[in-house]
């Protein structure tokens, strides 16, 4: 045979399959994935005492927490951090000695500080404002088994149609009870069993589609608020989605995560037997 000769193998749906939810557990047991988080609290205007004190604004929860760390003072068209005299309080491993403006998540680099395992950030939902805290060392994150899946069935990669709906919004309701409108770019549209389904997208990454959908096993085998899942970039009219990759909210892991939900139109009237089942809190 010859040293040029092609050797490989066509790649299985299986492999592809297998290869996306192995990169999905590493992302999840990354010491500052979602499983680490340990902390939201809500913020307010004016002056936000931040540390272990429980009758702090924003309670800190691990053991690296000091009594009091520093204050979050929130005014018009501005957020800043405002160290505590001697809290080991670091941005990018240098100390914080000074007031600081705070980036959101909003922003592709939120301003991230950091107390011993902590780790801390403005978050920004609608008009509402609040601190995520996370803890490198979680126990949500320690005990962590794994997931589990329904088998990979692929008859679950379906070619849907794919109808555009340029310039169109939908509100997309969370678990914390805010809507916030998204932008659309299409609905998809595919059969299943006999019955003639329909899901609208939002945008996802690099021309993806990002479906937040309920089916009938949700609250049974699947989280009741439903799965999330993203699509190949549509070609044309058609878009494959392949059911075998929809995956849990953050919400599954950790009581700390502001969830979107399926609005109505986004709930199945059948079950979705693929991709993650549900998970229950340790």
């Amino acid at each position: 045979m010859g040293a040029d000769a092609d050797l490989s193998e066509p790649v299985s749906h299986a492999d592809e399959v297998r290869a996306e939810r192995d990169a999905r557990l590493a992302r999840l047991r990354y010491p500052e994935g979602w499983l680490s988080l340990v902390g939201l609290e809500w913020l307010h205007a004016g002056e936000n005492r931040m540390g272990a004190d429980p009758d702090a604004d924003v309670v800190l929860r691990g053991r690296d927490a000091p009594p009091f760390a520093g204050s979050i003072e929130v005014g018009d068209g501005s957020v800043r951090f405002v160290p505590a005299p001697r809290a080991d309080v670091t941005l990018d491993g240098r100390l914080v000695t000074g007031p600081l403006e705070l980036e959101d998540d909003l922003d592709e680099r939120p301003t991230t500080l950091a107390i011993g395992s902590l780790r801390f950030h403005l978050i920004r939902r609608t008009d509402q404002l609040a601190i995520r805290v996370r803890d490198r060392q979680a126990e949500t994150l320690a005990s962590f088994p794994g997931l589990e899946y329904f088998p990979i069935d692929p008859s679950w990669r379906v070619t849907a149609r794919f109808e555009p709906t340029p310039n169109r919004s939908i509100a997309v309701p969370d678990v914390i009870g805010l809507v916030e409108a998204q932008p659309a770019p299409g609905i998809i549209r595919f059969e299943r069993d006999g019955n003639e389904l329909r899901l609208d997208a939002l945008e996802g990454p690099d021309q993806r589609l990002w479906l937040i959908f309920g089916d009938a096993t949700n609250g049974d085998s699947t989280y009741g608020g439903g799965r999330f899942l993203y699509s190949e970039p549509p070609d044309g009219d058609r878009v494959v989605v392949d059911f075998n990759l929809a995956y849990n909210p953050p919400c599954v892991f950790t009581p700390y995560a502001t969830c979107p939900l399926p609005w109505p139109e986004n709930r199945l009237p059948i079950g979705v037997a693929a991709g993650e089942k549900g998970y229950a809190l340790h």
